[in-house]
């Protein structure tokens, strides 16, 4: 076998696994269509850190992806669509929350789960929404909060 044949050869196989690779990374990263979920809808107020394939948790299990992300132009507020395993019931009066994994974490969507007995089909909305919390907001108040309440105390 003559030395151009081996490269060739080399080549393909490199090529052959990188097209393995971008197919495997597509479909865990919500890029790929996946025939076991099915979608629902969400408009948050804000949806900070959270992007196309970002995880969707219930009870700290991953169930699905964001597949969608868009701003609503008429009512200003962020348009999300996750698709759900096939299997996992959300009742309709569930909450859809943009959570964060920690004080330097990533976010993730966490749907919190009713208690009713008819659950959401393909295509509804989740209606009870709560968006992303800025950090440091939260820390600018209790910064602010600190030196207004010493401010106002009598000596």
């Amino acid at each position: 076998m003559s030395e151009s044949a081996t490269e060739v050869l080399t080549g393909a196989g490199v090529l052959a696994v990188a097209i393995g690779f971008f197919a495997y990374a597509a479909g865990g990263a919500g890029f790929m269509p996946r025939g076991d979920s099915y979608a629902l809808k969400a408009s948050f107020r804000s949806v900070e850190g959270i992007t196309v394939g970002t995880d969707v948790r219930m009870s700290g299990v991953k169930v699905g992806t964001v597949t969608a992300l868009a701003l609503n132009p008429a009512t200003f507020r962020a348009d999300a669509t996750v698709d759900v395993q096939k299997g996992i019931s959300v009742p309709s009066d569930s909450t859809i929350i943009v959570a964060s994994e920690g004080l330097l974490g990533g976010a993730f969507v966490e749907i919190q789960p009713g208690g009713s007995p008819d659950d959401l089909a393909a295509g509804d909305e989740i209606e009870d929404t709560q968006g992303a919390v800025s950090v440091i907001s939260l820390l600018m108040k209790f910064v602010g909060g600190g030196s207004n309440a010493d401010e106002g105390s009598a000596p």
